[in-house]
């Protein structure tokens, strides 16, 4: 990816998740980023495509950020949920104070056909196989809990909801420390 490029997607990023995805058009981004509309076409092709990228990278750092912190958890399930709230937690503080980007987009992309919509649904998929990985009886239990906990968090009316679907979590599937 060119630079030009790479700051059209960073500022595509910021501006979709900040002001959302219908009202950013992309005369915005390529003023933001400092390139041309044709640069913006000639890398991706269309808006969607834009669309597109930026959440399949958020969803990739994601991914990456969730499986860090399972990794260091150890093997203890109880410890390994309580893993994957904090990570949700710490990652809604530095990078989503809005609420999930991939709720917020869901908001303004409910059309299947959207290019982006499989992203959308399989970070959602992703997120209910890990939970059923880590504690099967209680998996779909558990995303219901992390996901209303993340929208909890971006709409600001509960103290520290991730916090509380935590421990609901830890005390759900047991294991040491719950």
């Amino acid at each position: 990816m060119t630079p030009g490029a790479r700051r059209a997607l960073a500022a595509a990023s910021r501006l979709f998740y900040e002001r959302g995805i219908h009202a950013v058009g992309v005369d915005l981004i390529a003023a933001e980023a400092g390139v041309t509309k044709k640069t913006l076409y000639d890398r991706f092709g269309s808006k969607e495509q834009i669309v597109v990228e930026y959440l399949a990278d958020r969803d990739e750092r994601w991914r990456t950020y969730v499986m860090e912190r399972l990794e260091a958890a150890g093997p203890d399930a109880g410890d390994r949920v309580r893993a994957v709230f904090d990570a949700s937690r710490e990652w809604m503080d530095d990078n989503s104070p809005k609420g999930c980007a991939m709720v917020n987009a869901h908001a303004e992309i409910s059309d299947s056909a959207h290019p982006a919509y499989a992203i959308i649904t399989g970070q959602k998929q992703w997120m209910l196989r890990l939970f059923t990985d880590l504690a099967p009886e209680q998996a779909r239990t558990l995303m219901l809990l992390h996901e209303g906990a993340l929208v909890a968090h971006g709409l600001r009316v509960l103290p520290d909801p991730i916090g509380y679907a935590r421990d609901r979590a830890a005390e759900l599937v047991g294991g040491k420390g719950a």
